[in-house]
This record gives C-alpha cells, structure tokens and sequence, in this order.
C-alpha cells in the first residue's frame, strides 16, 4: 500500500547550512545597524532571501536567534585575545609584560572595529547587546567571566607587588577603554580637540590606548 502523504523529500545537510548561515548573516547586519527591538523575523527572512519559517526551524525564536549570533562573535573575540595572550605568554616564558597583556585585550575589537574591516558589523552587534540585549545575554555578560580571568590573573602575575583588588580595579577601568573607544566616537573628539585628534588608523589608536592604560597600570 502505498503512502498517501507521498514520500518525505531529503533534507540537503549542505544547504540546510547554507539557509542558516544566510539568516545569521542578515539577522547580525539588520540588528547591528537598526537595533534589536526595531528588526522583525519576516525583516531577516527577506534580507536573507529565505523562507519565514526559516528562523523558527533553524533557531526556534527571535531571542534564540540573537544570542546564538552573540554566543558564535563573543566565542571568536575571546578566543582571538586568548591567542594572543598565549603567544605573548610563551615569549616572555610565561610572564608577559603589562603592555602585551592589554595589547592582548585591546586589539581584536579595535580591529574588527575598523571601518576597513567587514568584521566592524559584529562589533556593532556586540555594543548593540550590551545596550539592548536579551536576559539571556545580560545574564552572559554579567556572568561569563572565564575569558577576563586569564587576564586578571597574568596582569596580577606582572604586578605582583599590588593587591589583587586593586588588579580587578584597574583592569575594569581599562575594560572601560575598549568599549568606549569607537572609530564612530571620534567625530565629537575631533570637535572637541578643534581638529587636533583625528585618527583613522587601528595602529595608532592602540598605540595610544596601551601608552594611558599601561601607565595606569603600572602607577605605585
């Protein structure tokens, strides 16, 4: 006997992934540059050129959606400064100097930040959930502290004579730094300055970053 409903068509695992990579893709882009509140599912599944179930399938929800595009670029940054602070590590046989530590720290976002950069998006995404994220985000935010802890402990290691509160103090001070120094800031800077601050490139900016942070670190 035959089945009346007909055969079950073959899922393509190839472009199964293909249709998910499209909705994160254009879920990221619309939420960096328009907010999250203001982008809608039907939003996503037109940019993507996909279907509108596409977003329930693939992640079950809006929310859903929004924190797998968090958890996928906040797991490469981190992952991105952990290489680097291992690579400055194995250089100093295990004992970094404060500057390399930061540098470690400040230059993945302000690289993805760069307008040169296609990765600027995902940092708009990630400043965007700091703002405007959902509880399962805050909760990530506020909780997930694994990736600064290696931190913390090779800038206690570098600064032995300070006590570990006053560590966990400056490094939140220079945390501060990352995200508030944005190439979109710099307009209202150079106002500011009248016309002595323009910077344009991630070579520069850091170099500046790590000269104020170091010597904030390193004061008695």
């Amino acid at each position: 006997m035959s089945d009346a409903a007909g055969p079950i068509p073959e899922i393509d695992p190839e472009r199964e992934a293909a249709t998910k990579q499209q909705v994160l893709a254009a879920a990221e882009r619309l939420f960096a540059l328009h907010g999250f509140q203001n982008v809608s599912v039907r939003d996503i599944t037109a940019e993507a050129g996909v279907n509108l179930a596409s977003v329930n399938y693939h992640f079950g929800s809006k929310d859903a959606l929004l924190f797998e595009i968090f958890r996928r670029r906040t797991g490469e940054l981190n992952r991105e400064r952990a290489r680097m602070l291992h690579e400055a590590s194995d250089r100093h046989g295990g004992s970094p100097p404060v500057r390399e530590i930061l540098e470690a720290l400040f230059a993945p976002p302000l690289r993805w930040a760069d307008p040169a950069n296609d990765r600027r998006i995902s940092v708009q995404f990630i400043i965007r959930a700091r703002s405007e994220g959902t509880a399962e985000m805050r909760e990530a935010l506020q909780n997930d502290v694994s990736h600064l802890a290696r931190f913390a402990e090779a800038l206690k290691k570098a600064r032995p004579d300070l006590p570990a509160e006053t560590v966990y103090w400056r490094l939140h001070f220079v945390l501060g730094m990352v995200h508030n120094n944005r190439f979109v800031e710099f307009d209202r800077l150079h106002h500011l300055s009248g016309g002595l601050t323009r910077e344009g490139d991630v070579a520069g900016l850091l170099g500046r970053m790590l000269d104020f942070a170091e010597a904030g670190f390193n004061a008695a």
